[in-house]
Parts: C-alpha cells; sequence; structure tokens
C-alpha cells in the first residue's frame, strides 16, 4: 500500500514534537473461522493543539498490551499526555515524561460526588474547575506566557488542593470511593503537576478524546474489523483523513489529490503530501470547493 510510507512519515512528524497525547479505544475484530468477534484495540498519538500544524496517527493492535506504545514510542524521549494506564509505565521508566490528565481525575471526583453526594469531591471539582477557567483564558497565549500565568495563577490553586485533599483523605476510609478518587490523584500529583512548568503541556488528554470519536461512531456503523490487515489499513487510511482534518482540508480534496500524485512522486518527495504541509493542486481546489458547495447546499 503506497500510502503506509506516507503515513510513515505522518508518525515521525508527530514523534518530532516535545509533547504530543496517547490514548487507546477498543474495536471490534473478527476471529477467523469462529464467526464471532474479539476485542482489538486501535492506539492514538497525535499533536497536541498549541502547535499550527497537527496530526493524528491511528495504530491498529490485537491486544492492549504495552509492548504497541513501545514499539511505536521507541525513540521518544520527550513528555506524553496520557491517563493512569499501566502499559505507559515502562516508556515512563525509559525516559517518557508522564504528564496525566487532569479530565481523568476530575471525572473520578465528579462520579463519587454524583453518586454518593460527597462535599469533600464537590469542592474538589470546584478547585479544578478554577484551573479549567485559567487554561481558557491562557489557550491563545504564546508557550512562555502560558507558563508564567500557570505559575502565578493555577500554581496556588494545585498547591491548596493537594493540601486540602492529603488533609480530608486521613478521615475516610479506604473502600470510601470520594478515597479512591482521591487516591488516584495523589498517587498520580507529580504527572498532574507537570502542565505548570511547561507551556507546551496541555492541561489534559481530550484532545487525543476528541481523536477517538471518529472510532466511537465507526463502531455503531460498521461494527467489526474484518481482519487484523483490513484493521491496519483502516488504521492508515483514517490518519490521513482526521489529520487532513485537523489542518482544515476537505479530507475527500486531500485524498483525491494524494491519491493521484502519489504515483510519480519520489519517496524523498512524500513530505509534501502530508496534511499540515500540504497545498492543493488547481483541480484539488476545485474538488474542495465542489464539494464545499455540496454540503452547503446540503445544510
Amino acid at each position: 500500500m503506497r500510502l503506509a510510507p506516507l503515513v510513515e512519515a505522518l508518525k515521525d512528524f508527530i514523534l518530532s514534537h516535545s509533547v504530543i497525547h496517547a490514548d487507546e479505544t477498543p474495536v471490534a475484530l473478527l476471529a477467523p473461522g469462529k464467526g464471532k468477534t474479539k476485542k482489538a484495540y486501535v492506539w492514538v498519538y497525535r499533536t497536541t493543539n498549541f502547535v499550527s500544524q497537527r496530526a493524528v496517527y491511528y495504530d491498529f493492535c490485537k491486544d492492549r498490551s504495552g509492548e504497541h506504545p513501545r514499539r511505536v514510542l521507541a525513540e521518544f524521549g520527550a513528555t506524553m499526555v496520557t491517563d493512569d494506564y499501566s502499559g505507559y509505565h515502562a516508556l515512563h521508566r525509559s525516559g517518557v515524561t508522564a504528564a496525566l490528565c487532569w479530565a481523568h481525575a476530575r471525572r473520578k471526583l465528579f462520579e463519587a460526588h454524583r453518586d454518593t453526594g460527597s462535599e469533600i469531591a464537590g469542592q474538589a471539582v470546584a478547585l479544578i474547575a478554577k484551573l479549567y477557567e485559567i487554561e481558557r483564558e491562557a489557550r491563545e497565549l504564546a508557550q512562555d506566557a502560558r507558563q508564567q500565568v500557570r505559575q502565578q495563577r493555577s500554581k496556588p490553586i494545585v498547591d491548596a488542593l493537594h493540601t486540602w485533599l492529603v488533609a480530608k483523605r486521613c478521615a475516610l476510609a479506604k473502600a470510601d470511593v470520594t478515597a479512591k478518587a482521591i487516591d488516584y490523584s495523589l498517587s498520580n500529583w507529580t504527572a498532574l503537576s507537570h502542565f505548570l512548568g511547561d507551556g507546551n503541556v496541555p492541561i489534559d488528554n481530550n484532545a487525543a478524546e476528541n481523536s477517538v470519536r471518529p472510532l466511537a461512531v465507526g463502531r455503531r456503523n460498521w461494527l467489526f474489523v474484518g481482519s487484523q490487515q483490513a484493521g491496519e489499513r483502516a488504521g492508515i487510511v483514517l490518519s490521513l483523513i482526521e489529520s487532513a482534518k485537523l489542518n482544515g482540508h476537505d479530507p475527500w480534496a486531500y485524498l483525491k489529490d494524494v491519491f493521484e500524485r502519489l504515483p510519480t512522486l519520489k519517496n524523498a518527495d512524500l513530505a509534501q503530501l502530508l496534511p499540515h504541509n500540504w497545498r492543493a493542486s488547481v483541480t484539488s481546489v476545485a474538488a474542495e470547493t465542489h464539494s464545499a458547495t455540496r454540503d452547503a447546499v446540503a445544510a
């Protein structure tokens, strides 16, 4: 598949960044000869929304083993924003810096408040909401300015939240739902706090979770993947489609142009067809205009 080298270059572009997102989601894979499905996984790796040239890479895998992110990220040694899935821990031990997702920490506390009415969990959620208010204000700032805002305004909140959670945790039983939510945050506090010292690090992993959504929609439509090879090919095409969207391109026009130009293009020139580098040819501009017109009429 000639698209494979192009997507490999896309993956390398993502891994060249100092901060990336990673997440994984299950998909059903047809078991050969059994007429049943088994659980496979698609790993998602993408750039942050703080960079102007964005990309996402989908890696279809037969299971959820940590060997898959270790394979993809073998040469990566920077910061990765994730949840606390244990499959990433070996990467942290080998030099990848962990920046954990505040949305996950908040979700556990929110669920404790929702399910038990815990005032402690509710107050913690309210404090985390203040961090998000600051992030919304700092979203469009340059890296250094964003980091300064975080140090001046977010760090005091994070420090106060830590002290308060430690004190409240002492009064709770180990099996308490709120205690478990607090334990998740406290055990991951260093990684949760990493965003404070680096303006390039997002506060959460929502960008990766948003890139998982096409797969969630797909699960309702195509139900399962027919084979390992089909899953890998779907990952290749999806990487190009979703990366084109992230850079503001119409994916149909982009892929049409890629398929027309790719057969005669040298491997050394593949970079010009990466979604973040792509410049539409005359025919693809016409296709993109036609697609926009068609969507406008349909609306």
